[in-house]
């Protein structure tokens, strides 16, 4: 095992104990930072103090921790995610294609820690994850377009906050991040890839068309600021860097070989959220997010190998920026129970005429309740509940050229991604 992969197994155990197999936000990327504002569907993220966890999504927000603060916790995912529809081949006739409840249940934890330097400087250190994904459609009929799909992501950030007036506070961190991915596609029972005389050529089922796999490390920012308008409204602004993943690893297939050692690059892509809360009564409070995602960086994915050989397109994937917009409301039972409620609206990175079976791109509406209980002074638990309602839509393959190949072996799909989400968070945050 390389160095690399020692670094992922320890950082997986350590940080991730699981990842779920269907990204919550766009494209793969994942929301649940914390149960805490799961109970509000993200809301207003970067303008909130909840506790510890604020970091992960404003480093500015550390300056309204006091003292040393921790927090720990956990989502459990339940997605149900189904794709059906029809292969046809000019040869071969038309297939059932279908993958039901292809993405399995997991659990999403994370740790965070602050602590007050001075009265203006304060210190933190996160670890979660922004973005994972991994599909798998064993038997499936479409399977030369690509029946397999992961992205597994860990991060650890040291953030820094500083209070410059009674008003404005600024932020900034450094973000590793080690991963791994890989991407597949096999023959499907029909196929002809290729022709002896008049006669067709067919490989046995679940041959490798393309495969490739590999690990990386790498290094990423974030910065934000947050604006106290009065003792009652506050607006923040926070960006992520984007960061570049080169999995080193291998190429196998008919292309390839059993083994061929090669790159292949993925851009986690840059963020950005503009959030406000305000306090509309001394219990009431309501917070709003605008998100934005650089998903357009995530265009196409391309085999570099080691040996020389010309590079290999493995899959045009020509995604597009996103925006995710939310509104949620807090409301202070008493001075313990506080109770949180949300709708967002995460809209779809990807057209109809790039949408794939492996990565089923889809808008997404969010609904969320939650709870926080004051359970000593020191101590506080967070519950989180949502339930995600997938939009219904439609896939075309082959795309475009980079999939005529795999048309030609297996035959056109049509059909359509169904499905939902639940997530049920808890958190607990203690201030020593």
């Amino acid at each position: 095992m390389n160095n690399n992969q020692k670094t992922l197994s320890i950082a997986v155990a350590f940080g991730l104990m699981g990842l779920p197999t269907y990204a919550q936000a766009a494209g793969f990327q994942l929301a649940e930072y914390s149960a805490t504002g799961l109970g509000r569907a993200y809301a207003g993220e970067a303008a909130m103090a909840d506790n510890a966890g604020s970091q992960w999504r404003n480093p500015a927000m550390l300056t309204y921790l006091s003292d040393t603060q921790f927090s720990a916790g956990a989502i459990y995912v339940n997605p149900n995610i189904d794709v059906n529809g029809t292969v046809t081949h000019p040869n071969l006739g038309q297939t059932t294609a279908t993958a039901k409840d292809f993405a399995h249940d997991a659990i999403v934890p994370n740790v965070y820690f602050s602590h007050q330097l001075n009265e203006r400087t304060f210190l933190g250190l996160a670890i979660g994850t922004n973005y994972g994904m991994e599909t798998e459609l064993p038997n499936f009929a479409a399977s030369h377009f690509g029946d397999q799909a992961k992205i597994i992501t860990a991060e650890a950030n040291v953030n820094l906050g500083y209070q410059l007036t009674d008003a404005i506070s600024v932020g900034a961190g450094v973000r590793y991040v080690i991963g791994e991915g890989h991407f597949g596609a096999s023959v499907p029972e029909k196929n002809i890839v290729g022709m002896d005389g008049t006669n067709p050529i067919k490989a046995p089922k679940g041959t490798i068309l393309k495969y490739m796999e590999g690990d990386d490390t790498s290094w990423g920012w974030q910065a934000g600021t947050a604006w106290q308008i009065n003792p009652n409204h506050r607006v923040a602004f926070t960006y992520k860097s984007q960061v570049v993943m080169d999995f080193d690893g291998h190429a196998e297939g008919i292309p390839y070989g059993k083994h061929k050692p090669g790159q292949l690059a993925v851009t986690l892509p840059a963020t950005a959220e503009l959030a406000s809360f305000h306090q509309l009564t001394e219990q009431w409070a309501l917070h709003s997010s605008i998100n934005w995602t650089d998903w357009s960086s995530f265009d196409q994915l391309v085999a570099n190998f080691h040996d020389g050989t010309p590079n290999d397109l493995i899959k045009l994937e020509n995604w597009k920026d996103n925006y995710r917009f939310a509104l949620g409301t807090s409301y202070a039972w008493d001075q313990d129970l506080t109770l949180r409620a949300g709708i967002a609206y995460d809209l779809s990175a990807v057209s109809t005429k790039y949408r794939t079976a492996t990565i089923p791109e889809t808008d997404r509406t969010w609904l969320s309740i939650g709870a926080g209980y004051r359970a000593t002074k020191q101590l506080t638990l967070d519950a989180g509940f949502t339930y995600i309602f997938a939009k219904k839509a439609s896939l075309y393959e082959p795309r475009d050229g980079s999939d005529d190949q795999a048309a030609a072996i297996g035959g056109a799909f049509a059909g359509e991604v169904t499905g939902h989400v639940w997530l049920v968070g808890v958190q607990a945050s203690y201030a020593f």
